[in-house]
């Protein structure tokens, strides 16, 4: 745990090859939000490189913090972390559960509901690594 906390940019890094695996290996699948009227497609391989590219500003940001000795929260950086993968991985699971029988409408509905609620708070939480950053330019340098 503490190896997460102290170098938190490892484990973005490291999961960028298998966000991008998945992405290639679901090429043909497509990601679709209807809104009312509107429906927005988006394909799943362009939706993992836009997350790879993400992780690799959060793990730039927080290696450029660990190289200049400034030093962030580590509370901070743990819900940073849970939130982010936590909020993906309980997604993915959830997503795994639809149904295609039409009688189960009610089922998908309270589905498709929890499913934009965790995204909303995992997009939400990412507020923390800005935040994280500055406090961390603004605290002391660490001692030695």
């Amino acid at each position: 745990m503490s190896k997460i906390t102290n170098k938190p940019h490892l484990i973005f890094w490291l999961s960028i090859p298998l966000i991008m695996l998945s992405g290639f290996l679901s090429s043909i699948e497509n990601l679709v939000i209807n809104k009312y009227d509107t429906y927005y497609v988006f394909s799943l391989t362009d939706l993992n490189i836009l997350i790879s590219i993400l992780f690799v500003i959060f793990g730039l940001g927080y290696w450029i913090m660990l190289k200049t000795n400034r030093k962030l929260s580590k509370w901070l950086n743990l819900t940073h972390i849970a939130l982010t993968f936590g909020g993906i991985l309980l997604i993915w699971f959830l997503s795994q559960f639809y149904r295609e029988s039409i009688v189960e409408f009610d089922f998908n509905e309270n589905l498709t509901l929890a499913i934009y609620s965790l995204a909303f708070i995992a997009v939400a939480g990412q507020i923390i690594f800005p935040i994280n950053i500055i406090s961390g330019l603004i605290k002391n340098k660490t001692s030695g």
